[in-house]
């Protein structure tokens, strides 16, 4: 289901890159707190809203702030394809898949099955020796930091997952709130890993690098056949910048007050 959802989310991107955009309309960009402790997006005098009709709300201040930077960056026209924030914004406003917090973390855990790092080629060879360099690393830290067995595999299948990893993947997620796994959710789709994902949360690995090992086959064989330039360092920033927009909407929506200090400071 989630490699769908990419599916359809890629496509979509590509089509709003040839979409032309809403003209700039507002002057000013300010963020207010409602009354039950919610802040909200003001252009000008008007009140930010959803896709789906509601009052655009941020659960704190810094993501508040973060939001009201991407509206108030825009130029003459809008070019909401690069507004990741507030897009994961009105995900988790509207949730239009209806989802809870359990079946986003099913949703994620089935990913798991699937994941990037845990499938490895037989041949070419320096490929395998590749593969054992980049991936191994990070999968072996990410079983030591969450005591489980992950494993890898050749198979078409891909490795069995354990029922304890499994559930202690779980019980790890729940610690997440709704706003939290639709980061994270939006996260493990771009990088197609749940490893990579949780690694690049728990500040293992750098935004760059999550992305060049999700890429690892794709890099490889630009190696070998070459490519067209631009377009693959298009396609690799755009990447880069979707995949730390959803690491910083986790961050950010679940913020402590040492969090929004250092905002505001910088």
């Amino acid at each position: 289901m989630l490699r769908n959802i990419l599916k359809f989310n890629i496509g979509l991107g590509n089509a709003l890159l040839h979409t032309p955009g809403k003209k700039r309309i507002y002057q000013n960009v300010s963020i207010s707190q409602s009354d039950n402790g919610l802040y909200e997006i003001n252009l000008d005098k008007r009140k930010l809203k959803t896709p789906g009709g509601k009052l655009f709300t941020a659960p704190n201040e810094a993501l508040a702030i973060a939001v009201a930077t991407e509206w108030d960056s825009q130029q003459d026209t809008l070019k909401f394809y690069t507004m990741h924030l507030t897009t994961l914004c009105n995900t988790a406003l509207d949730n239009p898949t209806q989802r809870d917090e359990d079946q986003m973390i099913n949703a994620a855990l089935k990913y798991l099955e699937t994941d990037t790092v845990c499938y490895r080629v037989e041949e070419p060879y320096d490929l395998v020796d590749l593969q054992i360099n980049e991936w191994d690393p990070v999968l072996h830290w990410t079983e030591d930091r969450y005591n489980v067995k992950i494993g890898s595999s050749t198979s078409i299948l891909g490795p069995e997952i354990p029922e304890a990893t499994k559930e202690t993947f779980r019980q790890h997620l729940k610690s997440y709130n709704f706003w939290s796994l639709t980061g994270l959710e939006y996260v493990i789709t771009q990088l197609k890993s749940v490893v990579l994902a949780l690694a690049m949360i728990d500040r293992h690995l750098s935004v760059e690098k999550a992305v060049l090992l999700s890429r690892l086959e794709e890099e490889y064989q630009i190696r070998q056949w070459g490519n067209v330039e631009w377009a693959h360092d298009y396609d690799m920033y755009e990447l880069r910048a979707r995949t730390a927009a959803g690491a910083l909407f986790v961050q950010l929506s679940s913020e402590t007050s040492s969090v929004k200090r250092k905002l505001l400071q910088d």
